[in-house]
């Protein structure tokens, strides 16, 4: 089994409406429909920089002791915890090159190759 949901610590933390700091989350793998629900959403038509937003909210399964995560949330955070998140998404959602393993011709070690599809012309 593999690994769906990730623990983080954000650098500031989100201040709520009650002054209470919530630096501590978990954020889940994405799904298709992550991806591709919110560009049907007006906001997002509007202004496609809001698109972010929408994938954290959707995303992040908890943050501290907030019942929920929504756009709202997401909105209220600092700058560096933005590009914190943004990036931990980028980094567990990217898509593992997959390898071939084969032994080598010149000198018979075992090696694992990458195969890059992209560049393979399928």
């Amino acid at each position: 089994m593999f690994e769906t949901e990730f623990s983080f610590v954000l650098p500031k933390g989100y201040m709520d409406r009650d002054g209470n700091l919530h630096k501590e989350g978990k954020m889940r793998l994405a799904t298709a429909a992550d991806e591709i629900i919110p560009l049907r959403d007006p906001r997002v038509q509007q202004n496609p920089g809001y698109l972010v937003v929408i994938l954290l909210s959707r995303v992040i399964t908890s943050l501290g002791t907030m019942p929920a995560v929504d756009t709202k949330v997401i909105e209220g955070l600092y700058t560096p915890d933005l590009a914190y998140l943004q990036d931990l998404y980028e980094r567990i959602n990217q898509a593992e090159v997959p390898v071939y393993r084969t032994v080598c011709p010149h000198c018979g070690e075992e090696i694992t190759v990458p195969i890059n599809f992209m560049e393979a012309g399928l």
